[in-house]
């Protein structure tokens, strides 16, 4: 590893299953500079998020924190000021940090450690106050498809024909109105201005999420004909996950053609996100910096898309869900071209940043340094809301831990990695389960702990600020110093 502290380029997906890539496995989908990225670092195959849902994952990355620890449980929390993240950690030893796109964060330019931020955000409030949006109201357009899903006050009126498609629709905006492009253009611009080492840019892109709605000409890349389902399409849905969930779209409603169409629109949203990726590193060789820059490809989480039958999330942490694209290209191309099968969570890349750049890990940060591919862990932890779900997964099974006792699951992931078969309550497998529960309870208890808030700026109802007590107790106990 090159001594010389480098720059650190962080790109970030939001709800892209991990084999929709073509490193990943994938023979339909066009992701070749994502997959230059892989040939020159590491591919990470058993990555896996903190939590499901966007906002807590997001935390989780930032802090090297999982939520219970962060506090930030919903799509709309705020983690306490004094948590440490690796951008503050990155700013206080000499970095110019700065994120563009999607934070999804509450208040909408929360500050946890960017010198500057330019977002681009989907849901109310963030999207009637970021940069992304004041940009299309200068240009007199609105992103049609993106408000009716996002917004529920459009979404209630949303034509039948946005139901029928599953959101998976044309954009209304040119290409270069989109999301995507005004993101990956905001990216280059910031890594033009880069004078020196030591820059962090996070790029995090709105896409793939819902909708499913890429402008032309990506929105007619794929025909949905030519496309093959993912792996766990079932021909409808399993009776334990209509138990947890009925759909953001009706699951009985979603046929292969429809899955397919929205695949076709789906993919469509990678390949943009992929085209940039290629932009951007094209720009650091350009500038003579791409060796010495650490570039991460990662997302919040995943995408059912078909699979048990289910589209989008919001059900069981099922793998497609929990399972998240890592690449990591390291300085100097350390460990180029090579593969990993540690188990690893979104709470390591904080960690791991934090070590290439050679900056110390916060003091609670659980998260552990994947730079020398060492890590031992047995077990990868998730958590869905405040105890509502936890998964505990090793290579060879899964517990989902549900609070509502009836529909918590366990599976046999070598004889069942579709995870079809529910075994929580077969009496040969009480054993294993109870050992996983204890584990769970022993990372809960004791292996991630919370951390001690401090604010001490806190709203308080008179100001009891006394300088003079303090000097007079000091007076009054000076024969003590004598």
């Amino acid at each position: 590893m090159d001594k010389n502290k480098p720059n650190i380029v962080l790109i970030m997906s939001d709800q892209h299953r991990s084999d929709c890539l073509g490193s990943y496995g994938n023979q339909d989908v066009d992701t070749h500079h994502i997959d230059q990225l892989a040939e020159d670092g590491v591919l990470f195959e058993n990555s896996f998020c903190a939590s499901p849902v966007c906002t807590p994952s997001r935390y989780s990355l930032l802090t090297s924190m999982y939520p219970h620890q962060h506090q930030g449980y919903t799509n709309e929390s705020t983690i306490p000021s004094g948590i440490e993240t690796f951008p503050r950690l990155l700013k206080n030893n000499g970095y110019q940090t700065k994120v563009v796109g999607k934070m999804h964060v509450t208040p909408t330019y929360l500050d946890v450690g960017f010198h500057e931020m330019m977002l681009a955000e989907q849901t109310e409030p963030g999207r009637d106050q970021d940069d992304y949006h004041r940009f299309l109201k200068e240009n007199d357009l609105i992103d049609e498809v993106d408000l009716m899903d996002q917004v529920e006050e459009y979404r209630n009126q949303a034509p039948k024909h946005y139901w029928e498609t599953f959101g998976a629709l044309e954009s209304n905006l040119p290409e270069e109105y989109y999301s995507t492009s005004w993101i990956g253009e905001q990216a280059l611009r910031s890594i033009e201005q880069w004078q020196d080492d030591q820059n962090l840019l996070m790029v995090s892109f709105i896409k793939p999420h819902h909708p499913f709605d890429p402008p032309f000409p990506w929105s007619e890349m794929y025909n949905p004909d030519d496309l093959s389902l993912l792996p766990g399409w079932t021909q409808e849905c399993l009776e334990d996950d209509l138990k947890v969930h009925q759909g953001y779209f009706p699951h009985e409603d979603l046929t292969e053609i429809k899955l397919k169409n929205v695949m076709a629109k789906y993919y469509g949203t990678i390949s943009h996100i992929d085209h940039y990726v290629g932009k951007i590193t094209q720009l650091l060789k350009e500038k003579g910096v791409y060796d010495n820059t650490l570039i991460i490809y990662t997302s919040d989480h995943g995408e059912y898309m078909g699979y048990h039958h289910l589209l989008l999330k919001s059900n069981h942490m099922y793998d497609p869900l929990m399972k998240v694209p890592l690449i990591i290209k390291y300085p100097n191309q350390y460990n180029k071209g090579s593969k990993s099968s540690m188990l690893v969570n979104n709470i390591d890349i904080g960690s791991t940043i934090l070590d290439v750049a050679q900056c110390q890990n916060g003091k609670y940060m659980s998260g552990k340094s994947l730079l020398n591919d060492s890590i031992n862990r047995d077990f990868v932890f998730s958590e869905d809301g405040r105890g509502k779900e936890y998964m505990v997964r090793s290579e060879e099974f899964k517990l989902l831990l549900r609070k509502d006792q009836e529909n918590s699951m366990f599976f046999d992931l070598e004889k069942d990695p579709l995870e079809l078969n529910n075994l929580y309550d077969y009496p040969e497998y009480q054993e294993q389960i109870n050992e996983y529960k204890d584990i769970l309870s022993q990372f809960i208890l004791f292996d991630s702990p919370s951390p001690v808030h401090l604010d001490e700026n806190a709203a308080r109802l008179k100001d009891n600020t006394n300088t003079e007590l303090r000097e007079w107790v000091n007076n009054k106990a000076s024969f003590l110093k004598s």
